[in-house]
């Protein structure tokens, strides 16, 4: 066998890892014309946010990252923040002037990305207009409301509110004369994450709620007496 087909295959992989390092470098590139823009940063229910600028020019080991000036009170470690880049195919980092990662976000859903820092929780990126689209909703979701079965009977009547609570959620109260499921579950605490109405009871349990066709919310996992919540 000829020295030039023994070194055939070795070529066919090295050229394989070019062609797949080239697709890496255009996917890096495109999220990072993607992310050319303003952003919100936001812990997870969005109680405290951060609204970022992110351009293509270089800067501090990355590029450049503006953010608006209360974003150290809202969220203190963004003090370190200096720049953002792209990391591998799908990592939107942002990072201090040594370049080391002081957020690492990830898409979990179509234009929003989430990331985690130990000890404190999850945080979301997402884009400012659909962030304030969904601070909107969210005020739209304070007044009163109707916890209502299946059969139309109403089981409780409740104020969802705008007033704070602990861990970034919102306070609930409930009218006198609600029944003894809801009473049992005694909800608290509420907020608005990710298309779901959560309603949070004292012990930290949950109730999940989404929006049907008939613009009701109806608790998920559905059972065979639905539990609606209804806008009164």
């Amino acid at each position: 066998m000829s020295l030039r087909l023994r070194l055939r295959p070795a070529c066919v992989v090295v050229l394989a890892m070019m062609a797949a390092s080239a697709a890496r470098a255009q996917d890096a590139g495109a999220l990072a014309r993607e992310m050319v823009g303003q952003w919100e940063l936001a812990t997870a229910e969005r109680g405290k946010t951060c609204v970022l600028t992110l351009a293509t020019e270089r800067a501090a080991n990355g590029m450049q990252i503006e953010l608006d000036g209360g974003c150290a009170a809202a969220l203190p470690f963004t003090r370190d923040i200096a720049a953002w880049s792209v990391k591998g195919l799908d990592i939107v980092r942002l990072q201090n002037a040594a370049g080391e990662p002081v957020i690492d976000l990830t898409e979990v859903e179509s234009g929003i990305f989430e990331g985690v820092r130990t000890g404190e929780g999850v945080y979301l990126m997402q884009n400012l207009a659909a962030a304030r689209a969904l601070t909107r909703s969210m005020d739209q979701m304070i007044g009163e409301w109707a916890l209502v079965r299946g059969s139309g009977r109403t089981i409780c009547n409740m104020t969802l509110t705008n007033t704070e609570a602990d861990n970034d959620n919102f306070k609930v109260f409930l009218n006198s004369g609600c029944g003894p499921l809801v009473t049992g579950f005694n909800p608290v605490m509420w907020r608005l994450e990710r298309g779901e109405i959560i309603l949070i009871a004292a012990n930290g349990q949950t109730w999940h709620f989404q929006a049907d066709d008939n613009a009701q919310w109806r608790r998920v996992p559905e059972e065979a007496d639905p539990l609606l919540l209804m806008r009164q």
